[in-house]
């Protein structure tokens, strides 16, 4: 399809403004890191992200103000893109981290970091070179066609807050004091404002001790086991308004039926059996609903998101035949194109090609990665077609709804399969199978992002060379951060159990282990030594996991990680947060079942039909999916965010400026709304504060303690019968402030 001859970009291709400046590219790339950290926050409690792409450009833009006043120079609108660019990258990282490195853990090898920054820099970068070639194909050829719907939102913002040198360059003329100088100040008010919000709302419930950050209210008889809560959090009601009332209803509904069906009905069938139920470890009569919920609702969990990851793949199979059509076109166009303009100049094809064979050789030799020539092979073809396909989705459907899990999911099926056939099994193929499908993962997740951002750029007249080496420099600083915070995140929430607990005499023969640990978090205070570490692989004595044994051999202690560990009390009584990483355990579940054939495929079967009913009911499986797999207090308040998004929608499409729109012009006005802005806030400050927490930890444990203490002894929103009541009156303030600034004003 010929490109649109009509079409004008805001900053025409002619006009010379300081664009890639080191201050837009700095900036940038640590938006990007601190919107990454809080995106990998996100994934790991409820397995999904939201686009960084607007706040990261309200916050450049606001800064880049804030300079101004202090004398620097002007910022153009151009820069403020290179910034929003550099920025972005994080987001799309963390979501393709997140998924899948977690698993690692799951099957009990160690999160090492050479392991876990080598996955994120090479998937990242990976995926925006093969994107590249695309660019002219889906973002020019078809620019009326492929909507990009973050990415053409994302430039009204930059639009809307353009400087008088942007605005001269475009020819536009605007009054000082106008209404757009208003909105672009009242934006970024709103946006810094959320992040604050989120951040001592954080700290006054957790740090110290202020209210409760979950309230849970279990049932008796005939429910028995049963429980309704939620995780009374900033971040988790922001998500809920940002990704809208369908997808948060969804998952909460998926809660619902695991929380009050399928766990009081397992404890209703099993409650007179005397011995334990495989997978479970203990009689289901003695078990609580967290215990169920881990024995069989996870796998039952794990089958229904395989599974509506897999249908809504197959949906796009016509997307992905037309996209390597494209691909391939757009590869040849890419060759010959007339770069002669500014705004149709890439990074030459050549580079593109050396960097990607370069990326492959780094795969393919790197130690940590376990990689063969096999698994080299099969990032390099599974890389293309899902950087191709997410392209092109993201174009269509936007960022939120790109099925990227099921295109790792595809992946892990596809390479374990093949592993399987030709007799490799085990351990190290684990590692193998996993670096297959995260590389891959990061790659389409990248390469969405990177064309949501290039739409951007082609909207408001940037240089798309410019942005392809901005988001290759975000990508690189960001992967280089994320997994230090991965890793810190895990010690923070890791308990180490007495094996004297959990596997009363339980010995090994200590001369076969090699490998040493010591204890790492809040409790490497207590004890200093240094222990051999065994990863016990059965249930033969107590429960399979990573242990520290003695040099005689006797395991000393059971190392339960913080990202999906089971413990959440240390031998002090501490209380410890765990991160669910749902979507991670999938991709173990399927490693581990494929390869060692030990997956209980009657619970994953029960979860694959609960898929499969709703699709022919007509709903998408994929979000109910999900919130089957977490639990209820993680989803609860997404539907409260959700709940608010359609209490301000329905207003807002009754005002006089929004009744002559048709939906996806009402849908894009919402998408860009000051509840977006101030949600995007809350999930940024909310989570932040998050990990800030959690890594600080370690340090603060006396002062943790004794808020802890005071707390329960004088304060009632913390401790007592009223609690759980008490808490949500913060909560509700927070949620009515959000339905009140996400009203718009009437514009006649």
């Amino acid at each position: 399809m010929p490109p649109d001859s009509s079409f004008k970009p805001y900053i025409p291709a002619h006009a010379q403004l300081a664009e890639m400046t080191p201050r837009a590219l700095i900036m940038g790339v640590i938006l990007g890191m601190i919107f990454g950290a809080s995106s990998l926050y996100l994934v790991l409690k409820v397995g999904l992200t939201v686009s960084a792409s607007i706040p990261v450009a309200v916050i450049a833009i606001t800064l880049f103000g804030v300079a101004k006043q202090l004398g620097a120079r002007e910022s153009t609108i151009l820069e403020n893109s290179i910034a929003q660019t550099a920025g972005s990258a994080g987001e799309s990282l963390a979501f393709g981290l997140g998924v899948t490195m977690p698993a690692i853990l799951i099957l009990g090898f160690d999160l090492e970091i050479s392991r876990v920054l080598l996955v994120g820099v090479l998937g990242g970068l990976l995926g925006i070179l093969m994107m590249i070639p695309l660019r002219r194909t889906l973002i020019v050829d078809q620019h009326r066609e492929l909507k990009y719907p973050e990415g053409t939102a994302c430039a009204e913002v930059l639009k809307a807050a353009a400087t008088d040198v942007s605005r001269d360059a475009a020819g536009e003329v605007r009054i000082a004091g106008s209404d757009a100088v208003r909105i672009a100040k009242r934006r970024a008010l709103l946006i810094f404002g959320g992040f604050g919000i989120g951040i001592l709302y954080k700290t006054l419930s957790v740090s110290f001790k202020g209210w409760r950050d979950t309230v849970n209210f279990e049932f008796g008889a005939p429910l028995k086991t049963g429980s309704i809560g939620a995780e009374i959090s900033p971040e988790l009601v922001g998500v809920g308004y940002i990704i809208g009332p369908r997808i948060a209803f969804t998952m909460a509904a998926g809660g619902v039926l695991a929380s009050l069906m399928l766990v009081p009905m397992i404890k209703f069938f099993g409650e007179l059996a005397s011995t334990p139920l495989s997978p479970g470890t203990i009689p289901i009569r003695d078990m609580t609903g967290d215990d169920i919920r881990s024995a069989y609702i996870l796998y039952i969990g794990a089958g229904a998101v395989a599974t509506g990851g897999l249908i809504s793949l197959a949906r796009s199979l016509p997307t992905i035949w037309n996209g390597l059509r494209g691909g391939l076109a757009g590869m040849k166009n890419g060759s010959s194109a007339d770069a002669s303009l500014r705004t149709d100049r890439d990074i030459p094809m050549k580079w593109v090609v050396i960097g990607c064979l370069a990326i492959v050789a780094v795969i393919s030799l790197a130690a940590p990665l376990h990689m063969n020539v096999l698994g080299a092979v099969l990032i390099l073809v599974f890389g293309f077609l899902f950087a191709t396909v997410s392209s092109r989705l993201v174009g269509e459907i936007g960022s939120s709804s790109n099925p990227i899990s099921g295109m790792a999911v595809a992946t892990l099926l596809f390479t374990c399969l093949i592993f399987l056939l030709m007799g490799w099994t085990g351990g190290q193929y684990y590692v193998t199978a996993l670096s297959v499908g995260a590389i891959v993962c990061i790659a389409a997740s990248n390469a969405g992002t990177t064309s949501q951002d290039l739409k951007t750029g082609y909207l408001v007249g940037s240089t798309p060379r410019m942005q392809q080496y901005a988001i290759l420099c975000g990508a690189f600083a960001s992967a280089l951060i994320l997994g230090p915070v991965l890793l810190k995140l895990n010690d923070a929430g890791t308990v180490y159990v007495p094996a004297a607990q959990v596997a009363p005499g339980l010995t090994v023969d200590a001369s076969r282990l090699t490998d040493t640990g010591t204890l790492h978090g809040p409790q490497a205070d207590t004890d200093k030594n240094t222990y051999k570490v065994w990863h016990k692989t059965d249930t033969v004595g107590g429960p399979a996991g990573k242990y520290f044994v003695d040099n005689a051999g006797k395991a000393v202690y059971l190392v339960d990680p913080g990202i999906n560990g089971h413990h959440k009390t240390r031998p002090d009584g501490t209380e410890v947060k765990k991160y669910d990483a749902p979507k991670a355990v999938l991709m173990s579940y399927i490693i581990k079942g494929i390869l060692d054939r030990e997956l209980p495929w009657t619970l994953v079967l029960f979860g694959v039909m609960i898929a499969i009913v709703l699709e022919m009911a007509g709903i998408a499986s994929l979000a109910f999916s999900v919130g089957v797999y977490l639990p209820l207090v993680a989803t609860l308040p997404i539907a409260i965010g959700g709940t608010v998004r359609w209490l301000a929608d329905r207003r807002n499409n009754k005002l006089p400026q929004n009744v002559g729109l048709n939906e996806e012009e009402r849908q894009a006005a919402n998408d860009r709304s000051s509840g977006v802005l101030l949600a995007s806030g809350y999930i940024a400050g909310g989570a932040l504060a998050g990990i800030i927490i959690a890594i600080t930890a370690g340090v603060l444990t006396d002062f943790d303690a004794a808020a802890a203490r005071w707390a329960e002894t004088y304060n009632p929103f913390f401790a007592g019968d009223s609690a759980n009541v008490l808490s949500m009156l913060p909560y509700a303030v927070i949620v009515g402030l959000l339905f009140w600034v996400a009203r718009e004003r009437p514009v006649r």
